[in-house]
């Protein structure tokens, strides 16, 4: 049962939905290769009868996984230039509703919100967040995420702000990932574009 119980979660964190068409199409055609492997190698785990064997099996699937991630990544870094790039095309004068942080300021009847609130939304990204992805000679980085939650709860043109490029980048695909769409905020009962700022800080070590 703990053999299966390995396997089974390994594999159930890799399935969620996700907001963007970009990244959607991403995290399923590499979510659809994790599940080929994960069955590929349970076949060759229960197969096996020899203990040192089924290590050795295990400790494959684990590097295989790790290399699928790697892999992923670079595919997501790639969706991320695309949608960065149509936004940037995209951008006219908006009028957005602003806040200092998930807080408004300004006057709305309901600001935006994520299901479950800003925690359940620091830890979706934190799950999400790729660390092997980022280079930092230290462990502990902060930063600001500034994005967009659009009429229909969507999330948008998402900028993450600290001094390290890598991390930046990391903690905008985490964001265009999240699995839920926000709650938006609204004006006079009609749905409104609400600028949102997110406080993020990470121990990479």
């Amino acid at each position: 049962m703990k053999v299966l119980y390995f396997f089974f979660i390994f594999f159930s964190a890799f399935c969620f939905s996700q907001q963007n068409e970009e990244f959607k199409m991403v995290k399923n055609y590499y979510n659809q290769h994790r599940s080929m492997l994960n069955q590929e190698f349970k076949k060759k785990f229960d197969a096996e009868k020899n203990n040192v064997i089924k290590t050795s099996i295990k400790q494959d699937f684990l590097f295989f996984m790790k290399k699928m991630d790697s892999i992923e990544n670079v595919a997501l870094t790639g969706a991320l230039l695309k949608v960065k790039n149509l936004e940037d095309l995209s951008k006219i004068n908006a009028k957005f509703i602003s806040s200092s942080s998930a807080v408004s300021h300004t006057t709305t009847d309901q600001e935006a919100n994520y299901p479950g609130g800003i925690n359940t939304l620091r830890q979706q990204v934190a799950r999400l967040f790729y660390g092997d992805g980022v280079y930092s000679e230290t462990g502990n980085i902060k930063a600001i995420v500034v994005f967009v939650v659009e009429k229909d709860g969507s999330i948008s043109n998402v900028q993450a702000d600290s001094e390290n490029f890598t991390f930046n980048r990391q903690a905008e695909i985490a964001l265009y990932s999240v699995p839920d769409k926000f709650s938006p905020a609204s004006v006079n009962g009609n749905p409104v574009r609400f600028r949102y700022k997110l406080p993020l800080a990470f121990n990479l070590k």
